[in-house]
């Protein structure tokens, strides 16, 4: 926590702090999982314990033997089933083997952008490693971390305080989105990781991930794992909006990759 707010303590950070500190809205987040729970097909809506305070997720198992699991974190502001990404992503693993556990995210506001998240990023922290310690509990071994977007921010920190220990893989889809005039205040923290690294991005994604693309294959290419790998997908924006199809199939090919 300390080490995050020393990483963005500069320009227009400091002017956050003169501001009245941000907190998650709770009453939002529990409409969204009213919404989930009025819609889901696949999977259950379950909750899960920080140590204190409870969250929602989506769990599916697969109908056969679980390769393995993937936790999934959503994007700014949207919820643990989004029809438009994260929803169809978690049925598709499911139905291809993996039990998927899709977390509700702490949010604010509609309006809020990246600079409004920044004090709300660390509450995910213990959000992941619940999830992790759940899947764990039930005797799943491989477990691998997918987030896109403000998650992908969110799962970042959690990576660079855990170094990646409790997962065998990450995969960012969408990393380094920011909004105007607001760029990233944390590192991207994957020379130091030792687990493999699928980054992930659309050929109309949004500016700030094409430029920072190198910036990151760089660092992942450091870290010298050879399952790593970086992909554009081909028309792809970055919600992956009539895409997901297409998502699915890169996320699961690399998937196949990995020992």
């Amino acid at each position: 926590m300390r080490t995050f707010f020393r990483a963005w303590l500069t320009g227009a950070a400091i002017g956050l702090l003169l501001t009245p500190a941000h907190a998650s809205d709770r009453e939002r987040e529990a409409r969204l999982v009213e919404e989930i729970e009025a819609n889901i097909f696949d999977g259950e809506v379950i909750q899960l314990d920080t140590g204190g305070t409870t969250f929602a997720a989506v769990e599916m198992a697969p109908d056969q033997d679980a390769r393995g699991a993937v936790i999934l974190l959503h994007g700014r502001g949207f919820h643990a089933d989004w029809p438009e990404n994260i929803g169809p992503l978690r049925v598709t693993l499911a139905e291809s083997g993996w039990h998927t556990l899709s977390l509700q995210l702490p949010v604010l506001e509609k309006s809020a952008k990246y600079f409004d998240y920044l004090p709300i990023l660390p509450d995910a922290i213990p959000r992941i490693d619940a999830a992790v310690s759940h899947l764990k509990n039930q005797g799943i071994n491989k477990v691998v971390l997918l987030a896109h977007s403000c998650g992908a921010h969110m799962a970042m920190l959690w990576l660079e305080q855990s170094n990646g220990n409790g997962i065998d893989a990450f995969i960012g889809i969408g990393m380094g989105a920011t909004d105007y005039q607001q760029p990233m205040r944390h590192p991207f923290p994957f020379a130091s990781l030792s687990i493999p690294v699928l980054d992930l991005y659309g050929e109309r994604d949004f500016p700030a991930v094409h430029r920072l693309a190198p910036e990151r294959l760089s660092l992942i290419e450091k870290a010298a794992n050879s399952y790593s790998q970086q992909i554009v997908v081909p028309e792809a924006d970055h919600y992956f909006k009539g895409s997901t199809d297409v998502l699915g199939e890169h996320v699961k090919a690399w998937l196949e990759t990995l020992p």
